[in-house]
């Protein structure tokens, strides 16, 4: 029962982190890295859309990624194997990206939704600084989660005897 629940588990792992990082990767690479030549108007306009569009769905898809990457884990074949190592690496740093998120980049979010162009506080930009280097970090969190997991996966004993 439990060898026929591997290959399942390391899809919908691989499949949810990958979710994961590809909102992050894409808001860095869309917004992040220019973030700073964007008017305060249009800075808070970018946020408020971009948290209303993934804070429900990011509370199902991003601890159900952690689920699941847990599980897969536990179903490794082989504990003490590089494989084994990848896969503890990928729940260590999905765990990270989950803490910056909720210990930093939320409560920036919580801020940002509720400002408006008059009501936009002076300390402003030191925020803003703040928000593109936490979701730099997090970006490089939730990627080498993504590869570690994925080289988890490639590296199974279980996919190399069952000849895929």
């Amino acid at each position: 029962m439990k060898e026929s629940l591997v290959k399942p588990v390391y899809f919908v792992a691989l499949f949810l982190s990958m979710l994961v990082t590809g909102v992050f990767w894409g808001t860095w690479f869309t917004l992040t890295r220019s973030i700073e030549t964007f008017s305060p108007a249009e800075f808070i306009h970018i946020g408020q859309t971009i948290i209303s569009n993934v804070a429900v769905p990011m509370r199902v898809i991003m601890p159900a990624a952690i689920v699941f990457t847990m599980i897969s884990a536990w179903l490794y074949p082989m504990k003490r194997s590089v494989g084994f190592y990848f896969n503890i690496a990928a729940n260590i740093l999905i765990i990270v990206t989950l803490l910056i998120t909720l210990l930093v980049l939320v409560p920036i979010d919580n801020q940002i939704r509720s400002w408006t162009v008059s009501t936009i506080p002076p300390q402003f930009t030191s925020l803003r600084d703040t928000w593109q280097s936490f979701h730099s970090l997090r970006t490089v969190t939730s990627l080498t989660s993504f590869a570690s997991l994925a080289l988890s996966v490639i590296l199974s004993p279980s996919r190399r005897s069952s000849g895929t």
